[in-house]
């Protein structure tokens, strides 16, 4: 099928069924794979990647095109999608999956002919898995989240790492109130949170404090089917002690609730704020800007009815339907998951890495990085809760963080009414996906 003809399949995709559009007239006639990674153009994780692209061409062969792309990523892809010119190749979130493979964007994986695929971990392949079951990307990087921390603010006021969340309150109040800076003005605060609602940050946020009090947004029934479970005591519980960071405590950095996460990264580096539940991709950068002595990573305590766990994430490397070049996808994709491919993307200690645990069992994480600090956010992956394999998560995230950042926004919002109302929107969304 000619490239040019995919635009056709996707809107009977849409249309009709989640199937893919697949081409069937095998390798094009020459041409550049075509690669999209969603990174900030010139950044150090694009020149990370620009790297790894020519190691992989170096290896293969295989002529490629890198694009660099970071704000309104997904609409540019629909963009292309609608001119009926997809890329070959995407690496994007592993939470994207559902919503590209729903829209007839993939082909189909198989997995028992992708060479190396038995060297990537049970988990990380579990994040390229449809609620189909079938597989529709390969993993590229794995990560699990911790907290970010300014060691010498805390050690300044002489308080201990945080090991349950009473103690964590209790840091983020001192940050807050006890000038932990020592510069005699009250500008700092405790937490710095990207709690707005763009792309569904604030739901985000909270799902590692949801998942390390045991809750969780679906549950799943078996059979690709699930309910909704943002009632669940312990959801609520994670949700309202948020809320009380906002609004009681106030240790929450002003403006949060309108923050995504580049803002966010800026806001800790000014020292506006000393903790910051995130992913590992930012250690390196904030080594650098913060100060190598100043930051400390902290595990996520356990909450107070559950844990541990924290949101599990990472890329795939997604191969797109359509394409002429299926050799030059597999290639790519079987270099993704090597050894070799996945310590250039690592990148050491350096800033900027596109692989931040690897998914390779065979990589020494120890031995590519001499910052025992990463090894905290290691240690929490096995412990990690994926996003629900439904055939579109997308809508569920947007619409949670739609109800919690209201209620993070909103002082007066009553959590628990905010979570029923929210159930009753998922359980809809979930009979419209024919997953309920």
């Amino acid at each position: 099928m000619s490239r040019n003809l995919i635009g056709a399949c996707v809107a009977m995709a849409l249309a009709v069924t989640t199937a893919g559009c697949g081409s069937s007239s095998g390798e094009g006639s020459g041409g550049a794979l075509e690669i999209w990674i969603r990174q900030v153009p010139n950044s150090p994780s694009h020149k990370t990647a620009q790297k790894f692209v020519a190691e992989f061409e170096k290896a293969s062969g295989v002529k490629t095109k890198l694009v660099a792309l970071f704000d309104d990523f997904e609409t540019k892809l629909q963009q292309q999608a609608q001119a009926k010119d997809l890329p070959d190749v995407v690496v994007n979130d592993t939470a994207r999956l559902g919503n590209m493979q729903h829209q007839g964007w993939l082909r189909e994986v198989d997995r028992t002919k992708l060479a190396g695929q038995d060297k990537v971990s049970g988990l990380a392949w579990k994040a390229a898995q449809a609620g189909d079951g079938k597989y529709y990307a390969a993993p590229l990087s794995a990560q699990a989240f911790a907290l970010i921390v300014r060691k010498d603010w805390r050690e300044r006021l002489k308080l201990a790492p945080p090991k349950n969340w009473d103690e964590l309150a209790a840091l983020a109040k001192a940050f807050t109130e006890k000038d932990p800076d020592g510069n005699g003005t009250a500008d700092t605060y405790g937490f710095v949170a990207p709690a707005g609602t763009k792309r569904g940050y604030a739901s985000w946020y909270v799902s590692s404090l949801v998942y390390a009090n045991g809750g969780d947004f679906l549950k799943a029934e078996g059979g690709g089917r699930f309910t909704p479970s943002v009632t669940d005591p312990k959801t609520v519980e994670a949700v309202k002690w948020m809320q009380d960071q906002f609004c009681t405590a106030k240790t929450v950095n002003p403006g949060a609730v309108s923050n995504d996460t580049t803002v966010t990264h800026t806001v800790f580096e000014k020292g506006q704020g000393g903790i910051y539940l995130v992913g590992p991709y930012v250690l390196a950068r904030f080594v650098k800007s913060v100060g190598d002595d100043k930051i400390e990573v902290i595990q996520v305590p356990k909450g107070p009815s559950g844990g541990p766990g924290t949101l599990g994430e990472g890329e795939n490397v997604y191969l797109m339907a359509g394409s002429r070049m299926e050799t030059g996808q597999q290639k790519f994709a079987e270099y993704a998951i090597s050894a070799a491919g996945q310590r250039i993307g690592m990148n050491g200690d350096a800033e900027g890495p596109i692989v931040r645990l690897p998914v390779n069992t065979e990589v020494d994480m120890g031995a590519e990085r001499k910052d025992a600090r990463w090894k905290v956010f290691a240690d929490a992956y096995p412990n990690a809760v994926y996003t629900p394999p439904v055939p579109d998560w997308t809508p569920f995230r947007q619409k949670a963080a739609d109800a919690i950042n209201a209620a993070w926004a909103d002082c007066s919002k009553d959590v628990k009414a905010s979570m029923e109302e929210l159930n009753t929107v998922f359980a809809a969304e979930l009979t419209t996906q024919k997953a309920s």
